[in-house]
């Protein structure tokens, strides 16, 4: 389970070469697109690694925050806090790794034409799981006042 808070950037610590699809590239030709799905409002958005580095048991990879989110900058908002599933797509290259537009797959669906190197192709899901979205402390929508206790008794009188 990913943890996070909103409107900070987190780290994900997740398990991709275990189900790693393609093996006929080097991990350093491998990048992570994300697919986060809120449980409430069944909004999506799509993200790859401000920073991803794949070791040999996990993938470590780094999420900024953004107002105006920024897929292939690895920038996201996500709103509103609560549980989120998130979906792990593997995208390889044969050719130079470009996460922009027009080179990395914006979906999971998205096939680029015409058909280049330099190109990345979605190779299918190797993972998925839940996170947890915290707020940030002091935007949370119900908010509590801590009041310093009375310094006399303090009872309810009913009934006279």
């Amino acid at each position: 389970m990913i943890q996070a808070i909103t409107e900070t950037a987190f780290n994900v610590y997740i398990q991709t070469e275990d189900n790693r699809i393609d093996t006929s590239v080097a991990s350093t030709q491998i990048r992570h697109l994300i697919k986060f799905t809120n449980d409430m409002d069944g909004s999506v958005q799509y993200v790859y690694g401000n920073t991803e580095t794949i070791y040999d048991r996990y993938t470590y990879i780094v999420l900024g925050y953004a107002p105006t989110p920024n897929m292939y900058g690895g920038q996201i908002k996500l709103f509103p806090a609560g549980y989120w599933k998130y979906e792990v797509y593997e995208v390889s290259w044969i050719g130079t790794v470009t996460v922009s537009a027009g080179y990395a797959p914006a979906d999971e669906d998205d096939v680029l034409s015409p058909v280049a190197n330099d190109k990345g192709v979605v190779q299918g899901l190797v993972t998925k799981g839940k996170m947890y979205l915290a707020e940030k402390d002091g935007t949370e929508q119900v908010q509590y006042t801590q009041r310093q206790e009375p310094s006399g008794t303090n009872y309810i009188y009913y009934g006279q």
